[in-house]
């Protein structure tokens, strides 16, 4: 199979991938676990991602001739090979609301206690964490700064072992825009200081127990008839102290986007991460934050890690990545005013949408035409004709042709 450009953008290739570890056990997985249409849908995509089965291109150099077979990916959200350029162009648009200010980075997490109940229940929980989180960031604004901040969320359910762990990220605006009798103007946030930590997170434990308890009474939620204890999940979360994470500014505005990066379009385990695949074992890096972070190495049984890699596929169209206040699309006049009170030009920037050969050099940090053929050097590998999926004996010639032409083209 021939690498796709944005593989290439790794620092190596990784020697194993969730993929293989999917081939080899996913059927005795089946066995033994019921797979939501979600899951299903995931492992084939990551199975099949720039395989024959996704069909692709036939490339042709146009001055030696040699061919060769491109790939197309999956471009499945979970999927550990893709959405690198996707999460580019997602970047790249987020400078719409970007301000000349600091930004805080604020977590929210549920106690581990709800785990079950969110793994029965995930798109009602996971709804309920981000509507909670939401309207506690908005009274606060209100509170402290007197006006209407600006939020962005993204939804993490793992931690790095891959153990269930839901929580969110949210890039908040340090300050707030401030409507007077006398026109806008904007509230700074204190250098170090945007909200109280310890009461936000009272209140967040209150008011999310509070909603979990309203929804249960009203039988919204799948308790595995009653096998799980919401009651108890309640008691236990209440007597608890809960901490949302407030990190003051680290970075200037122009390092925001990079920033951001760190948490949008991530999935559960990267293939970097992957240290062998050895008979039912399989072994992976991760930082243990209980630890103080240090690097180590966790192996689990291929059951083990294929039900914590599924654990995390979120349900069909769930929204994932959401804005809020002067980021959300119907604040855009007031994100206008906030510009203009900054001392910014009143009018939104125009996004410019990526180019991929553009990117692709940029990340690569070299002029050179990522198209120019491996064989001669000269010439450009150019598609010229596209295919579809390979099944069944089509697959079997399509693997002898493709042995075929790297036999070829080694030696021509």
């Amino acid at each position: 199979m021939v690498a796709h450009p944005q593989e290439i953008a790794q620092s190596e290739h990784p020697h194993y991938e969730v993929a293989d570890i999917f081939r080899k056990h996913i059927g005795e997985y089946k066995r033994t676990h019921r797979l939501s249409y979600e899951q299903l849908q995931a492992v084939s995509a990551i199975m099949d991602c720039r395989t024959p089965a996704m069909g692709g291109v036939l490339k042709a150099c146009s001055e030696c001739k040699r061919w060769e077979f491109f790939y197309k990916p999956c471009k499945n959200r979970h999927c550990p090979k893709c959405g690198a350029f996707e999460k580019a162009q997602w970047l790249e648009a987020q400078k719409l609301w970007l301000l000349p200010i600091p930004y805080f980075h604020v977590v929210f997490t549920i106690d581990h206690i709800f785990n079950h109940l969110v793994s029965h229940n995930p798109e009602l929980m996971y709804n309920l964490l981000i509507k909670t989180a939401a309207q506690l960031l908005k009274e606060y604004g209100q509170k402290y700064l007197g006006g209407e901040i600006g939020f962005t969320m993204v939804l993490h359910t793992w931690g790095q072992a891959m153990q269930e762990h839901p929580h969110l990220h949210f890039i908040v605006t340090g300050g707030a825009l401030v409507s007077t009798p006398n026109g806008y103007r904007w509230q700074s946030a204190k250098p170090k200081f945007l909200f109280d930590a310890p009461d936000l997170s009272k209140d967040f434990r209150n008011l999310f127990c509070q909603e979990v308890r309203k929804m249960w009474l009203a039988g919204s939620f799948n308790t595995q008839e009653d096998q799980l204890d919401v009651e108890q999940m309640l008691s236990v979360a209440l007597s608890k102290d809960w901490e949302v994470f407030i990190q003051p500014p680290l970075y200037g505005v122009e390092k925001l986007i990079e920033y951001l990066g760190r948490y949008i379009f991530r999935i559960a385990i990267s293939n970097h991460r992957i240290v062998s695949v050895k008979g039912d074992q399989v072994t992976f890096k991760y930082f243990d934050n209980r630890d103080k972070g240090k690097p180590k190495q966790m192996t689990l049984s291929a059951m083990e890690f294929i039900r914590r890699f599924l654990s995390h596929v979120l349900p069909a169209r769930f929204v994932r990545i959401r804005h809020f206040g002067l980021h959300h699309g119907s604040c855009r006049a007031k994100l206008q005013q906030a510009r203009r009170v900054l001392g910014l030009p009143f009018q939104l920037p125009i996004i410019l949408k990526l180019k991929f050969l553009d990117w692709f050099k940029q990340i690569m940090k070299s002029e050179a035409d990522p198209r120019i053929c491996k064989f001669c050097g000269k010439g450009l590998m150019l598609p010229i004709r596209e295919f579809g999926p390979v099944f069944g004996w089509r697959l079997k010639f399509h693997s002898i042709l493709g042995l075929f032409t790297s036999w070829k083209n080694a030696f021509a």
